[in-house]
């Protein structure tokens, strides 16, 4: 099954999980201590919309948020999908201007990911797994289909939530990619 057909078939699907359960996993992971804030609740609102339907299963979905709530570039970087990610054609490239993009410290909204893949692809002429692969190693620590995109997306508003282990922002995670990166 190609990444297209197992994406259409977990929206089919629909989304089984709840605001309690992304609650759940985040007390159990212990990245939240007692109740949640409104804010906190509402950030769960937005994980278990923006992730739920991509989770195969509950491990699924902690697997997800894990992205969010655990940030270690020296980590990833030593990993062979790392390694394969670096290797391809102008994948330093992409690093390099995104991390030009990110040092003005706005949050990463949906539309800044927009306007920073606009700008990758217009200064680079790349699309597909060459521009979007390193953009998700770098700021969701893995390569990936789509979904990491929802985990970057999340980074920036769990980064200002106080959860009970610091969540590093977009703009963090950048940072921390590219001081690790030979």
């Amino acid at each position: 099954m190609n990444p297209e057909e197992h994406i259409a078939e977990l929206a089919a699907r629909g989304n089984p999980y709840t605001v309690d359960d992304v609650v759940a996993i985040l007390q159990e992971q212990k990245w939240l201590l007692g109740e949640p804030s409104a804010e906190q609740r509402a950030f769960c609102e937005r994980a278990v919309s923006l992730l739920g339907h991509f989770a195969a299963d509950r491990v699924g979905l902690v697997e997800l948020l894990r992205l969010v709530f655990s940030y270690d570039a020296a980590k990833i970087l030593q990993s062979s999908e790392a390694h394969a990610v670096l290797t391809r054609y102008a994948a330093r490239d992409v690093i390099r201007l995104l991390a030009l993009f990110l040092l003005h410290p706005v949050p990463f909204t949906s539309e800044r990911f927009k306007e920073a893949v606009t700008l990758l692809k217009e200064k680079l002429e790349l699309h597909g797994r060459d521009l979007f692969h390193p953009i998700r190693l770098a700021l969701a620590g893995r390569a990936g289909e789509g979904e990491l995109d929802r985990v970057i997306l999340l980074a920036d508003e769990a980064a200002t939530l106080g959860f009970a282990v610091p969540v590093k922002s977009v703009r963090a995670r950048m940072l921390e990619f590219c001081s690790a990166l030979d």
